[in-house]
């Protein structure tokens, strides 16, 4: 389940680097990727990456291909090697390397998944055809959970008003398409192109399965689909944590959404005695007992098979490996051809043991020095954040206390975690790829349910080590930088410090920058939903966000898609905040000295080129489409663009004038932290 207050990431990763100067200074630039026939003052982003992205070619098996793509490639090469490594080992019976080795071994064997065909995944189809009332229904998608994906997910977060405490919520999905717009937005030609193939997919399925008149079978799975996206939120609603935040207790939430028996639900969920829980979309739950009490008991039976066969596809034989790489592959992404089985086999694996693999992980490929050099960087931002509170002139001294608060309470977490998740009770079986599966979903599941109305544990990662990627976590007032955004190509202790600061500070001023943004502001320095601004500085911040807003969905990506400024309003706040925090640290690192100059850029200049090579990136129209529809990111060019067409220190950096397309007038410039 993905809950959008859950934590913010920063979905493409920036250049990395540390602030050691070379003895021959370097600026860390590409500069073969630059196209000089364009002027950073006309498109920062083209000047930067234009020959780049005129010769490069998206690999077949890459919806998308730039920085980030390569940097979890080679994420996903070095746990492939740690793999295999404790594979060999031939560890004993429930042993970490036991568990890893036999997982991966029996994921890569297609050779015997297509010998098994449906039979390890018969007693859960079974399940579903036991199935004779409607108890019995809550009862099996509650067991289910985590497993299938249902109408009801379930997810457990710190209370948002009792932050010290983990709270049960509900959150809407059981949809087979990426977000609700896909069946509502019937005249979208592309959403429609989707919704077709999806179509054939799940008719394929249930031929494949054997199942009885496989048109049939489409059409009601995707009329029940149809009618859990109509009482679903959309995706901005789905970003205002006081909407969200409905605490209710199991007994009042049966009363707001009669016809489906919750009390069973929970109970085969884990959760027995349940105290209280918040439901994060009332009115989708309301209307989704109400589905699930009057459509056809044969019919949401039939959804469930689909679901669960969608599931378990990449473990199923090549019919189903097939037909799932041609809809969630080709259909929605446009990649060409499938990622080769061991990096299936490595995402996989690290889904279900991530954090076995990170211990070894950090070990090889995390020195101490590493950690030393990023705290010392995060402190660094974070001072720069404060100075710039302080300055504010939109603020009122009020509310500015009460952001400093926040600001010295934040904590950061650097590389991996101080203790390491437990695996004991996982049980993984040599050569069953999809028993595998369904167990560690179950176990993470179970490790959940546990922590229902129990203290929060802040010392627990939402990531593990060998993820390419950062978040803030509101309820923690965390910022969170796990060790494989530290690697090389991106890490590059020979960089210039312009370069560096344009790239990591911005990384790192982005992730402060959300405890900040139109979400994170709503949350105090405790972790708490608390409105904590006076009305006169919040109507202030408001009308900037509106600016910020209407900017953004002025850009076009697609021929007639415009980006959802609403969507992306908080990646876009923490875009800009960051550049500006970062430049600011930038300055500060100078210690009143200039720049040299390098590569015939200023350090300014340098700064802003860092950041724009940052984003480097290629995606094809479907998967920029999929975006566009479920991501709060602006796409690359308009995040690398978009910020600093703000900037101050970037019209002064390249002396803008009047004429050149990415002047913007000091007066109209969008300023906020």
């Amino acid at each position: 389940m993905k809950n959008a207050l859950r934590l913010t990431t920063l979905a493409l990763l920036m250049q990395l680097g540390g602030l050691a100067m070379a003895a021959q200074p370097q600026s860390g630039l590409e500069l073969k990727s630059f196209d000089k026939s364009v002027r950073p003052q006309d498109d920062l982003f083209r000047a930067a990456n234009g020959h780049w992205l005129d010769t490069t070619e998206i690999p077949s098996d890459k919806a998308s291909y730039g920085a980030f793509v390569q940097l979890r490639d080679l994420s996903d090469k070095r746990a492939r090697g740690i793999i295999e490594e404790l594979a060999k080992k031939k560890g004993k019976a429930g042993s970490v390397e036991q568990k890893i080795g036999d997982y991966y071994a029996s994921y890569m064997n297609t050779a015997a998944i297509d010998k098994a065909g449906l039979a390890p995944v018969q007693p859960l189809l079974d399940s579903i055809a036991a199935i004779q009332t409607r108890q019995q229904l809550a009862a099996w998608m509650g067991k289910q959970m985590g497993v299938v994906n249902t109408p009801v997910p379930l997810g457990i977060e710190a209370d948002f008003k009792e932050p010290t405490i983990n709270r049960l919520l509900t959150w809407q999905g059981g949809i087979g398409l990426p977000d609700r717009d896909y069946y509502l937005k019937k005249d979208d030609e592309r959403l429609s192109k989707a919704r077709d193939a999806y179509k054939t997919y799940v008719q394929t399925l249930a031929k494949a399965a054997g199942l009885k008149d496989p048109a049939a079978v489409a059409d009601r799975v995707l009329a029940f689909e149809h009618s859990l996206a109509e009482v679903q939120w959309d995706k901005v609603e789905n970003r205002d944590p006081v909407k969200l935040y409905n605490p209710m207790t199991p007994a009042e939430l049966a009363q707001k959404a009669p016809g489906f028996d919750w009390a069973a639900f929970f109970e085969a969920a884990s959760l027995p005695g349940l105290d209280k829980l918040s439901a994060s979309q009332p009115s989708y739950l309301t209307g989704a007992a109400k589905l699930l009490n009057e459509v056809p008991l044969d019919d949401i039976k039939t959804y469930l098979t689909i679901r669960v066969l969608d599931g378990a596809a990449d473990t199923l034989p090549k019919a189903y490996r097939d037909a799932h790489f041609a809809f969630h592959g080709t259909a929605l992404t446009g990649a060409k051809s499938e990622k080769p089985r061991w990096q299936q086999a490595v995402e996989n694996v690290n889904g279900a043991l991530g954090e076995a693999v990170g211990e070894v992980y950090v070990t090889r490929y995390f020195p101490a020095a590493d950690k030393a050099r990023m705290l010392e960087l995060v402190n660094n931002l974070l001072a720069s954040y404060k100075e710039s509170i302080d300055k504010l002139s939109w603020m009122t001294p009020a509310t500015k206390a009460q952001a400093q608060d926040k600001l010295s309470k934040y904590m950061v977490k650097i590389g991996y975690p101080d203790v390491w998740r437990d695996y004991s009770k996982l049980e993984v079986r040599p050569g069953d790829p999809v028993g595998n599966s369904l167990r560690a979903a179950n176990f993470e599941w179970q490790r959940q349910a546990a922590k229902a109305s129990k203290p929060v544990d802040r010392r627990e990662w939402l990531m593990t080590p060998q993820t390419v990627n950062a978040y803030y976590n509101p309820t923690l007032n965390e910022i969170v930088f796990p060790a494989a955004i530290l690697q090389p190509p991106f890490y590059n202790t020979k960089a210039d410090d312009a370069t560096n600061y344009g790239a990591i500070g911005a990384v790192i001023g982005h992730e402060i920058s959300h405890g900040f943004d139109d979400q994170g502001s709503q949350f105090d320095g405790n972790g708490a939903l608390r409105n904590w601004w006076t009305d006169e500085d919040r109507k202030a911040f408001e009308a900037i966000g509106a600016k910020l807003v209407a900017q953004y969905e002025g850009y076009e990506p697609i021929p007639g898609k415009h980006l959802n400024g609403k969507l992306t309003l908080g990646e876009n706040i923490a875009d800009l905040s960051g550049l500006q925090i970062a430049f600011k640290a930038y300055q500060r690192s100078l210690g009143g000295k200039p720049a040299p100059v390098i590569d015939g850029f200023t350090g300014e200049q340098r700064f802003f080129m860092g950041w724009s090579q940052a984003w480097r990136e290629k995606a094809r129209e479907e998967r920029r489409l999929q975006l566009l529809t479920v991501d709060p990111h602006s796409p690359p060019e308009f995040r690398a663009n978009g910020a600093a067409i703000n900037h101050d220190g970037f019209h002064e950096a390249f002396k803008t004038k009047p004429g050149d397309k990415m002047f913007k007038a000091s007066e109209d410039r969008i300023r906020i932290w």
